[in-house]
């Protein structure tokens, strides 16, 4: 199986900013019209401040590339006076929240009203153990209701008391043909041991989203972590850094890495390199042979975020119009209804692409982390050891 994208395919995502994906078990509640439920709260917006405070990941906005601005976040502040101040600030979950949990710990805030924290780490649910975020003021949201049935009740959040999601993505494989002397990087077996790429190869310190693409590549399931599949891959991947292939473990920042052929090959996420790096000619992402996770970014509200205004954005972005500019804007998937309507309006070529709204064999060829795996201390440590930590 190659689903890595062509020069020309992603010159045409960057044009218009990227496309959405779709996500398994999604694509029928995807397909329908959505409903919608409108704007404004009756509480009007009076209670909202006068800025919204934004944590989020790199490249993951629609962007206009004339202007370098957003153009739902435009859309948001003239329809409720309230401006925004989106941070880029986001390298991966364990160094973010590294960054947070003082303050929250202390009840204090962080100076932000939402924060975007994804389900295949064991942070999401930490922070509302640990009480250190806010609910929802579901009132102001009317638009929930055009959340897709599979992310009603995730585990770490059953009711969807103090989450929703932002985006969904797939963790694949990106190549710098340039730097891999021509030749797309399609397996973790080529990742980890061919002796052209060492010394530039980087996996992610997200351990679901590397732990996931090995376990597969070992034959084993990673819905089902065991300590003999765990320790297993664990070893695969150690025996790749003692050999130097791996330069080093990375968040969102491979990017700059990979687009300046610094290094050959990254595990990585299937927006960036459609949307961000879409004008690099050198530049692949594919879905690995073996298959590999999927995973999804939930906004949540910490404790000091101004709750009226961050439910009112959210209220704002679960209109399938607004998150469909969105998703065509960052390449990610969407959990809104009516969202593949509205794609189609934006790009009509977007419901006939397989890595928009993917096919049987991609399907099938992705999984979800085992959740008991996340929170297993043993596991932890054993990660943050391998990373350096």
């Amino acid at each position: 199986m190659n689903h890595a994208l062509t020069r020309a395919e992603l010159l045409r995502r960057a044009a218009l900013g990227g496309v959405a994906i779709s996500l398994p078990g999604f694509l029928a509640a995807c397909g329908g019209g959505g409903d919608d439920a409108g704007g404004t709260t009756a509480a009007g917006t009076q209670e909202l401040a006068d800025t919204l405070r934004f944590s989020n990941w790199q490249l993951y906005i629609d962007m206009d590339t004339k202007t370098k601005k957003s153009p739902s976040l435009e859309q948001f502040t003239a329809k409720t006076g309230v401006q925004v101040n989106y941070v880029e600030d986001i390298n991966d979950n364990a160094s973010y929240f590294g960054k947070i949990q003082g303050p929250l710990s202390q009840g204090r805030g962080i100076d932000r009203d939402i924060i975007v924290m994804t389900d295949n780490s064991r942070f999401p649910a930490l922070l509302i153990q640990k009480e250190w975020v806010q609910e929802l003021d579901k009132g102001r949201i009317p638009n929930i209701a055009n959340l897709i049935p599979a992310q009603g009740s995730p585990p770490f959040d059953p009711d969807r008391s103090f989450s929703l999601p932002w985006a969904s993505g797939i963790t694949g494989i990106a190549t710098n043909l340039k730097a891999s002397g021509g030749e797309i990087v399609e397996t973790v077996d080529q990742l980890l041991e061919d002796p052209k790429l060492k010394g530039k190869v980087t996996l992610l310190t997200e351990m679901a989203d590397t732990m996931s693409m090995v376990m597969l590549a070992n034959g084993d399931d990673p819905e089902k972590v065991t300590d003999e599949s765990f320790n297993k891959a664990l070893d695969r991947i150690q025996t790749a850094v003692d050999s130097g292939q791996i330069r080093r473990f990375t968040g969102n920042d491979y990017v700059s890495d990979l687009e300046k052929g610094n290094i050959a090959a990254a595990a990585s996420w299937s927006g960036d390199v459609a949307t961000g790096l879409a004008a690099n000619k050198d530049l692949r992402w594919n879905l690995p042979e073996a298959g590999s996770d999927i995973w999804t970014d939930n906004m949540l509200i910490p404790l000091g975020g101004n709750v009226p205004t961050a439910s009112e954005y959210m209220n704002f972005i679960y209109d399938p119009k607004i998150a469909a500019m969105i998703s065509v804007g960052n390449g990610y998937i969407s959990s809104v209804k009516g969202v593949i309507d509205e794609a189609k309006k934006l790009d009509p070529e977007s419901a006939n692409n397989p890595l928009i709204f993917p096919d049987d064999e991609i399907l099938s060829n992705v999984v979800q982390f085992d959740s008991a795996a996340l929170n297993n201390q043993t596991y932890i440590e054993q990660w943050q050891k391998l990373l350096g930590a």
